[in-house]
């Protein structure tokens, strides 16, 4: 006879709750520019002192700007730390100091010589200086927060940056007439105040540019109107784009614009016209000084510590005429140095060019590089060599390798190359007998590599002082052998909290014989974890053993040697989880069926309590059955979440049918309870039944 149809349905318990230098974008110009350019490859020569060279330490505390005034033979450097603006005579020694002058920087010849102009920020005026007298002849107020920097003469008039972050204009002051003219914003386009060049032979150009600023911003005006008219923006190149500009110079002519930035590591030239590429002058990293004489030579200037620092062109050449290194120390000093930001500076007469130094023992010191430094020799030919290697082999069998070196100069006959080797025996390189090159530049060489794996064959000619060196290489992949490795127990399933023991094999190998044995449980929270390492024993075993409380997958390494290629192996188990249901409510329990049953009442709604290991966003599943028809029969299943103590409750609720037996369990589903870092786990039934 069939039981009467049972539905109890699961709730949670009440309370419970299933108890269960400008501030753009710039880059210091000797630390932060790390960009390599094509244009490094150009061959300038190699770096002789001048003949000329002298040095005379400066009474300064920082370099702004040098301007050279031919007709009174005289140097003017400003010190905007120190607030004043220093002459020299062209021997170095001091003849006037100019105080008063907070942060000048920007220095400014008018055309005829008699009057020195500078940029005085700190008092936004510009300050005018008589060059005979080296005295202060005039100041003219610009207004309040200005903050003028940097001068050039053109069109008759004073131009000049000024402007503090995101603020940067153009201004000019006409002194030709009895009371000064000034006139302010004539370019709003700028972020900061920006720096700018003039040239007497186009009297009418003005450029201008944003120091420091990565990408670098230059401009070209027209001033014949008397106001400034932006006749190009650029620079217009996709191609080696300037960064951090230091300084900038027109050619005599005004048809070019010479760029010093922190990088590329040349010095660029535009067209004024419209600022596209014009050329460059072959010069190192970080250029940061440009100045060209009256006849177009240019002196292309860089931060250079390991490198020399100066070198003068003819115009639109790329072979220096000069080159000046600041290591070799000058004479009178005994000391040496790196050029300082816009520090370079022609007489009219081009009979000297004069530096500004930032000493390596500290302080500044004025460097007159003359005009007589004999040319640099001629730089050794460029050198190619080629190897050519099979790209597989076997090993402990001869392959041949091949090659060719080459240049535009001939080599001398019996020209030998080293060759080396370097493999899993000999990381740091084994030399081999050098190759001599045939009379065509082509050799090539035989060799039995006793290593597999990667093999690399490295060919160099050391140069000679009419061949630059060359090194290249070629990698041979040798075969090695396959060894056996094997991890046990895959497919094992575990009680929680098991000590197992796995064991990994390792087969026949040449000299290595470490494997490592690493753990990787279920679940994003636990890392794949090295457990063990070591080498194997005499029988070629090595052993670990783990405390599961997951599913685990297992991988044996072994990293190969010379001879054996690296292996893998590995053994996934499984863990169950604790799981275990306790009934209460009940008002007693007796064995019968082959069981222990718990009594209710019918009154009474049941709970059972389980407990099961915690896992975060696990659910435990509840499975009800009756005994009805001859068999056990599911009344009810649910899903509901486990509290982080690892408890949850439950109680049937309804009115159940009397003397009918009943049982209930939890169960952990491996992926289907919220995770899958288990394996399904059943716990053990519990029966019951009603009474009245």
């Amino acid at each position: 006879m069939r039981a009467a149809r049972v539905s109890p349905f699961l709730r949670f318990l009440p309370g419970v709750r299933n108890t269960v230098r400008r501030h753009v974008r710039t880059l210091p110009a000797a630390t932060a520019l790390a960009v390599l350019f094509s244009s490094a490859a150009l061959a300038v020569g190699v770096a002789t002192p001048a003949v000329a060279d002298t040095s005379t330490p400066l009474p300064v505390q920082s370099s702004g700007d040098i301007v050279v005034d031919g007709v009174h033979q005289r140097v003017f450097v400003s010190d905007p730390t120190g607030g004043k603006v220093v002459a020299t005579d062209y021997a170095g020694q001091v003849v006037g100091t100019v105080p008063s002058l907070p942060g000048a920087k920007g220095l400014e010849l008018s055309p005829d010589s008699g009057t020195l102009y500078a940029a005085v920020p700190g008092d936004d005026s510009i300050v005018a200086i008589d060059t005979a007298t080296v005295t202060e002849a005039k100041r003219y107020p610009i207004g309040e927060g200005t903050d003028p920097q940097y001068p050039a003469w053109a069109g008759g008039k004073l131009w000049f940056g000024y402007g503090a972050a995101a603020q940067g204009n153009i201004g000019s002051l006409d002194v030709s007439g009895t009371d000064p003219v000034l006139t302010l914003g004539q370019d709003r386009g700028w972020y900061a105040a920006p720096t700018l060049a003039s040239t007497p032979g186009a009297p009418n150009t003005l450029a201008a540019g944003i120091e420091g600023m990565s990408p670098a911003s230059v401009a070209v005006y027209d001033v014949s109107s008397g106001t400034a008219t932006r006749t190009a923006s650029g620079p217009n190149t996709s191609d080696y784009v300037p960064s951090n500009l230091r300084d900038l110079a027109l050619t005599p002519d005004g048809s070019q614009l010479v760029v010093a930035s922190g990088a590329p590591y040349f010095h660029q030239v535009y067209k004024t016209a419209d600022l596209t590429p014009a050329g460059q002058y072959p010069s190192d990293s970080y250029p940061n000084a440009v100045d060209i004489a009256p006849d177009g030579t240019v002196a292309a200037g860089i931060d250079g510590t390991y490198s020399p620092d100066v070198w003068t062109y003819e115009p639109g050449t790329t072979t220096a005429t000069h080159v000046y290194d600041f290591t070799n120390t000058a004479e009178g000093t005994g000391d040496a140095g790196v050029l300082t930001p816009g520090g370079l500076a022609f007489t009219p007469d081009e009979s000297h060019l004069f530096a500004v130094v930032a000493l390596s023992t500290g302080g500044y010191a004025l460097r007159d590089l003359g005009a007589e430094a004999p040319p640099p020799p001629p730089a050794p030919s460029p050198t190619t060599l080629t190897v050519n290697a099979p790209a597989t082999a076997t090993r402990a069998q001869s392959l041949t390798v091949t090659g060719k070196l080459t240049s535009d100069a001939a080599f001398a006959s019996g020209t030998t190359l080293t060759v080396t080797r370097t493999d899993l025996e000999s990381p740091a390189g084994k030399a081999l007998a050098p190759v001599t090159v045939a009379a065509d530049g082509s050799y090539s060489f035989k060799d039995t590599p006793p290593a597999g794996g990667s093999v690399k064959y490295t060919v160099s000619y050391a140069g000679d002082a009419t061949h630059q060196a060359a090194s290249a290489s070629d990698t041979v992949q040798v075969s090695r052998a396959t060894t056996t490795l094997t991890l046990n127990k895959n497919g094992n399933v575990y009680s929680y909290g098991a000590d197992v023991t796995f064991t990994a094999h390792l087969g026949t190998t040449y000299k290595n014989r470490k494997v490592e044995i690493w753990a990787d449980p279920y679940g994003s929270d636990k890392p794949n974890k090295l457990v063990k390492s070591g080498t194997v024993n005499s029988s070629g075993n090595l052993y670990v053993t783990l405390d599961l409380t997951r599913d685990t997958k297992l991988t044996a390494k072994f990293a190969g040697d010379a001879r054996y290629a690296p292996k893998t192996a590995t053994s996934k188990v499984y863990t169950k989880v604790r799981v275990s249901t306790t009934p209460s409510r009940h008002y007693k329990t007796q064995y019968a069926w082959n069981h222990t049953y718990y009594y209710f009442r019918k009154s009474v709604d049941p709970l059972f309590t389980t407990r099961m290991t915690y896992y975060p966003g696990r659910d435990y599943r509840v499975q009800v059955q009756a005994y009805y028809d001859g068999a056990w029969r599911t009344t009810g299943t649910k899903y509901l979440p486990l509290e982080s103590s690892g408890l949850g409750a439950v109680e049937l609720q309804g009115t159940p049918s009397t003397g009918i037996r009943f049982r209930i369990r939890s169960s952990y589903i491996d992926t289907t309870s919220g995770d899958n870092v288990n394996t399904t786990t059943h716990g053990a039934w519990k029966y019951f039944i009603f009474t009245s």
